[in-house]
């Protein structure tokens, strides 16, 4: 195979990667404009419309606990292909369904199939690659999967104006199809049959004590989740504070949210430039580094009055750097338990997306007339990501 021939498959896989990791952001955010859409169309609460939400995150949190031990023991490709299969087949009975029982119950399935993509693709990508290229290669995933949930509800808004709430989910359907045709021809199995575990209830609990009771695992797991519970604090009132509190328009609010994505895509075109030659360490706490910076910053801005760009300058900092160190965490955790990759990866991707999900309730709960909650929720994010890693994982 020649050199293009590589680079080429490479750009194809991180391609097909990040289309699999999309199918959860997609299937959360697409949808969110469409919500009172969708109460008055079922003549339900908003509440009822929203714990649907709920449903689909519940189904994804249990789903990675499982996913990832059967990836394991089964392979990568069975796995993420029944997942896809079911996933997409979700979105068909999502868009078809009559009530929100029905809705409710079809979108917490899909979170459980949906898991199976998350989880697996980090597990796939450290059985394919070393620790620097793996963290290389997720930095442009993660990538993907930070980018899908800023863009997902524009995109679901547009489609639900131009075709109603029920086609955002045949879309989803659609790009279920679309992916698992991808996987089938292009993705290879990368799990050889020597290397698998078999599967035990007993077996895949002592792994996640063992992992749980590992210093070194637990300063990286909660490392990453504090990074991305940060960034989930912003998704959850940032509309809020820029909209409401600055009166930023709506069109103009789409741009501001566009300025966090340019800065992740240029840390994350710096993280793929140099981790081969500084290590992923040495890039974790770059990351960490910047994002302290970003955290402090909006402390500041707040005490001095600064203004918008106080808030907007630094959340596009501590966005930025959400590739580096989620890439770099996984890849230091994966390198360390090669064996089971997919339990470690399943592991850390419940605890990321359950650490998000309370910190970011916890300040939509908070008093929401001042930037506060959220520029103090963010900088003890930041505080507690490098204070996990600093005193818990330097070392590994």
């Amino acid at each position: 195979m020649t050199k293009e021939e590589t680079q080429k498959l490479s750009f194809m896989l991180i391609l097909i990667l990040g289309a699999i990791s999309a199918l959860t952001p997609l299937a959360i955010d697409m949808y969110l404009p469409a919500m009172p859409t969708i109460a008055r169309d079922l003549v339900v609460s908003p509440s009822l419309v929203q714990s649907t939400l709920t449903a689909y995150t519940a189904g994804f949190a249990i789903g990675q606990l499982l996913h990832g031990p059967l990836a394991d023991s089964y392979g990568r490709k069975p796995i993420i292909i029944i997942g896809t299969i079911l996933f997409g087949i979700a979105a068909v009975f999502s868009a078809l369904s009559q009530n929100i029982v029905e809705l409710t119950w079809i979108r917490a399935a899909q979170g459980f199939a949906g898991a199976s993509a998350a989880v697996i693709v980090q597990a796939l990508v450290r059985d394919m690659f070393e620790r620097e290229e793996f963290a290389r290669t997720m930095s442009f995933i993660t990538l993907v999967m930070t980018v899908a949930p800023l863009a997902a509800p524009m995109i679901g808004g547009h489609i639900a104006v131009w075709f109603g709430w029920r086609a955002i989910f045949w879309v989803l359907a659609i790009f279920a199809v679309i992916v698992l045709l991808a996987v089938v021809s292009k993705i290879p199995e990368t799990l050889p049959k020597e290397k698998r575990l078999p599967f035990n209830i007993g077996s895949t609990l002592r792994n996640y004590a063992r992992l749980l009771t590992n210093k070194t695992a637990v300063g990286l797991i909660f490392c990453s989740g504090f990074s991305f519970a940060g960034m989930f604090t912003f998704l959850t009132v940032g509309s809020f504070v820029y909209i409401d509190l600055y009166h930023v328009s709506t069109q103009n609010f789409g741009y501001l949210f566009g300025l966090n994505v340019v800065c992740l895509i240029l840390m994350t075109s710096i993280n793929g430039r140099m981790v081969k030659q500084k290590g992923s360490h040495w890039m974790l706490r770059f990351g960490l580094i910047v994002q302290l910076v970003a955290g402090f910053g909006l402390i500041i801005g707040q005490l001095f009055g600064l203004g918008l760009w106080g808030v907007v300058v630094p959340v596009m900092l501590f966005v930025g750097t959400i590739s580096i160190i989620g890439s770099n965490t996984m890849a230091c955790l994966l390198s360390k338990y090669p064996h089971m990759a997919g339990t470690a990866s399943s592991l850390a991707g419940t605890m990321r997306f359950g650490t998000g999900t309370l910190v970011g309730g916890a300040v939509a709960l908070m008093p929401d007339a001042t930037v506060w909650p959220m520029a103090l929720s963010m900088a003890a994010c930041a505080v507690l990501s490098a204070g996990f890693y600093i005193f818990l994982s330097r070392d590994a």
